[in-house]
Order: structure tokens, then C-alpha cells, then sequence
């Protein structure tokens, strides 16, 4: 088949190409499986080496590949052509600073990434018998979902709370908070709910659910926010909600 590119460009260093514009390619003999990390990787090779966009392990791992695709953030090494049809529209996540065609930097989203503390914090001496701090399966559960977040930036550039404010930490921030604050073994959960609980934290979130279907990793992201809204609304952090629960804000 043959497939039509529509890719959002942009180069700071040529006069003429830094301001954003549209540029078309067309690719034939692609078949309805190949992914549009493989056609992108085409038209560099095959047509415009100038273009320009991150990728790294190719197999929705490693998340460097996120772009708006057809409207929606994606990762280009997971979608196939068949899911899109004839005509693509590519373009860079919304939100952040664009550095050049479908690179944007991501230091803005990191830096909220820092600031909710995303690492597991326990002062405590280690069990007497020198073997792990351990926990039940059930402990366990009530963070398992956020543990799969790859920081790839699909539900944070997606959010209009996010657009709208760039000092609203994200969904993705928050995803991370709540996989330490739900850990029954870190120490560190008040400290991460107080930070969320400041004027740009949780309450920034207006329950849109863009968040959500924009995940790759389909991590339930809205309800980890829900659970996090109790948590600091309720001073603690035991026991899994149910979504009826969550409330809008």
C-alpha cells in the first residue's frame, strides 16, 4: 500500500524552517503491520536525513519515541500503519518546548519528576537475618499498576490541566508519587503527599481522563490520582479505593 506523511517540522537553525510547517512524504510498498517507527526511519533514510526524532529500544520499552500521531499520543514503535490508515499526521507531544521537528525537551517534565521524591526512602535497620524488607502479595497490589510507568510523557503532554499551567507537576509525576507513598515499606509517603498537596500538585487535575488512554503501558492513571486525592484528603494511605469514589474536582 502506499502512505502518505503529514509531519509537524521545525529547525531553529535554518532561516525559513524556524517557525513550525507541515511537509509531506509518501512511502510505497508498506505493508499494514509495519510500525510507524519503521516508516519514519524510512523517510530519513530514504528521503529528508535531516529529520528529526528520538527512538531507542523499539519495543515500547524505553518510551523515547512518543509523539502525537493522528491526533493522539502515542509511541511510534507500537503503532501499525493498518491502525491509521492511507494518511498520517505525526507531530511532537504537546506542552513542552519544541527543539527541533519531533524532539522536545523533556527537562520541564523531569524536573516535576524530581520534585515528588521518586525513589524509595526507609531509614530503618534491615532485618536481622539480612534478607529483604518484605511484603504481602496484598501490600504489594495496591501500587502494581504505577510500578509500569516507562516516563515516556504521553499522559502529561496530553493533559490540558498541563497545557494550560506548566507548573502543574502531571500525571506522570504523580504516577511515580504514588507508587512510593502506596509501598507499605517507605517511610517518605507524608513528605510526597504534602508536596502533592500544594497548589500545583494532585488538585491541579480536573478528572478530564486524557490521561488514561494515552498511557502505552495502560496504567489506570486517573484512578492512581483518585487514590492519591483520598489519601491526602484522609491523612493516610491504607486501603484501595473503588472508582465510584473518586471525586471530581
Amino acid at each position: 500500500m502506499e502512505v502518505t506523511f503529514r509531519i509537524r517540522r521545525y529547525n531553529p537553525e535554518i532561516p525559513g524552517k524556524d517557525k513550525p510547517y507541515w511537509q509531506e512524504f509518501t512511502l510505497k510498498d508498506v505493508e499494514p503491520t509495519d510500525r510507524v517507527l519503521e516508516m519514519l526511519h524510512r523517510i530519513k533514510w530514504e528521503q529528508d536525513g535531516t529529520l528529526a526524532f528520538r527512538r531507542s529500544c523499539a519495543h515500547g520499552i524505553c518510551g523515547s519515541d512518543a509523539m502525537r500521531i493522528n491526533g493522539r499520543n502515542r509511541l511510534a514503535c507500537k503503532v501499525l500503519v493498518k491502525e491509521l490508515g492511507a494518511r498520517i499526521q505525526v507531530e511532537p507531544i504537546l506542552g513542552l518546548p519544541v527543539l527541533k521537528d519531533l524532539i522536545v525537551d523533556m527537562e520541564p517534565f523531569f524536573a516535576h519528576y524530581r520534585q515528588v521524591m521518586p525513589y524509595f526512602v526507609n531509614n530503618s535497620p534491615l532485618p536481622a537475618d539480612g534478607r529483604e524488607r518484605l511484603q504481602s502479595p496484598e501490600d504489594r497490589e495496591k501500587f502494581d499498576d504505577t510500578t509500569k510507568c516507562i516516563l515516556c510523557a504521553c499522559c502529561t503532554t496530553s493533559c490540558p490541566s498541563f497545557w494550560a499551567n506548566g507548573s502543574y507537576v502531571g500525571p506522570a509525576a504523580i504516577v511515580q508519587a504514588h507508587r512510593f507513598i502506596f509501598d507499605s515499606r517507605d517511610q517518605a509517603w507524608q513528605d510526597r503527599l504534602d508536596i502533592l498537596a500544594e497548589p500545583n500538585g494532585v488538585w491541579r487535575c480536573r478528572t478530564i481522563f486524557n490521561c488514561t488512554p494515552a498511557c502505552p503501558r495502560d496504567i489506570e492513571v486517573t484512578r492512581a490520582i483518585g487514590e492519591v486525592k483520598l489519601a491526602i484528603r484522609g491523612g493516610k494511605r491504607d486501603g484501595i479505593i473503588q472508582v465510584s469514589q473518586i471525586e471530581t474536582h
